[in-house]
């Protein structure tokens, strides 16, 4: 059996995380004692006087196990340190802190689970791109594509020639987010694909849209908002969005948690039209997940129907952006697990176990 994994993708935003929660989880649950490392982290958090990369954070109480920033996130590639590198390469020992944490967690555990970075090329400048560290890691590969055929394929082809260059075993190949209706399909011609480069095809998983939507705090961010109500419903989830408007013209078919986007000017218009329309169909104002006020700041005062939005605690968001520039931001936004989100947790554990041959990867 194997002894190490190293999680690659071709671009980000494919699901590499996601899927890495679930191939651990997967692993664990076959009685194999297993660690994770991410190895070369950019994105960190202050842990005190410690910074560890925020993925391996999200590991550690997704997957409840003690942090350690020496071993779990050992380098930290953060702004200003490639043209440092650049300058003078000699000045950094990046390599060292990855294989020392490599060696105790190899030595403590069955299997070890190493997250990429971004896509494969992601650290070059430093010399520490993920094909060169899955190679001074001595690990074989998975690499995490996106659902689709023709695009796919080119995609991992390219990718792939990272790791032939630095003679790096690729284990296997997931295909994430496909969508329902082409599993079939896309299983089939990745199969013959992959067959004729003897690389198995470990599994391919359904686009799931709960692991898409975003929760407020996530909605309030991309808007660059402020909260003006209920600071700690914020991480209420959101389904649905709809428009002040079709609220006033009651056109809303689905109303589970549903974010409603309104202009300052057509807020009490909308508000009691909301209230009329959950009377009709008895639904609670929780099923509200929140307001966003567009197009100008705002002040709790401001707020009609206040008693309302109270006692259903709906939270309340202002924006400067109109209506329109809104929803084009949340459309846009690349929405990813969090700690606050344990709902996605633990859907990406059950994907991975419903749709990759887990038997085949090990």
């Amino acid at each position: 059996m194997i002894d190490r994994l190293y999680i690659a993708a071709t671009s980000q935003h494919v699901g590499k995380t996601t899927s890495t929660l679930g191939l651990m989880a997967a692993i664990r649950a076959r009685g194999h004692k297993v660690s994770y490392c991410k190895p070369v982290g950019q994105e960190f958090v202050e842990l005190g006087d410690l910074r560890v990369d925020k993925d391996a954070l999200l590991f550690a109480r997704g997957m409840d196990f003690e942090l350690k920033a020496d071993l779990h996130s050992p380098i930290i590639i953060g702004r200003g340190v490639t043209s440092k590198y650049l300058d003078d390469p000699t000045k950094f020992d990046l390599a060292g802190p990855i294989t020392k944490a490599s060696r105790r967690l190899q030595a403590e555990n069955d299997i070890v689970i190493y997250e990429g970075t971004g896509h494969p090329g992601v650290g070059s400048v430093c010399d520490m791109s993920n094909a060169q560290v899955a190679q001074l890691l001595d690990s074989p590969v998975i690499m995490i594509v996106e659902g689709g055929i023709g695009s796919t394929i080119d995609k991992l082809n390219m990718n792939l020639a990272l790791f032939r260059e630095k003679r790096v075993p690729v284990r296997g190949v997931i295909v994430n987010k496909t969508r329902p209706d082409k599993l079939e399909k896309v299983r089939k011609y990745l199969d013959i694909y992959l067959k004729k480069l003897g690389i198995p095809l470990l599994g391919v998983v359904p686009y799931e849209k709960t692991l898409s939507n975003p929760i407020m705090a996530t909605v309030r961010r991309a808007l660059e908002g402020k909260t003006l109500l209920h600071r700690s419903q914020l991480n209420n989830r959101v389904e649905n969005i709809a428009s002040g408007s079709l609220l006033a013209q009651a056109e809303i078919d689905h109303l589970k948690n549903l974010l409603i986007l309104v202009s300052r000017r057509r807020l009490e218009e909308a508000l009691a039209a909301l209230q009329v329309i959950l009377e009709e169909r008895k639904l609670p104002g929780s099923t509200i997940s929140g307001i966003i006020v567009t197009g100008e700041d705002h002040k709790v005062a401001d707020l009609p129907h206040l008693d309302f939005l109270i006692e259903h605690k709906i939270p309340v968001i202002s924006c400067a952006l109109d209506t329109y520039g809104a929803a084009v931001r949340i459309n846009q936004m690349e929405v990813k697990i969090n700690l606050k989100t344990p709902w996605k947790i633990r859907r990406a554990v059950e994907l991975i176990e419903e749709h990759v041959d887990m038997d085949l990867l090990l």
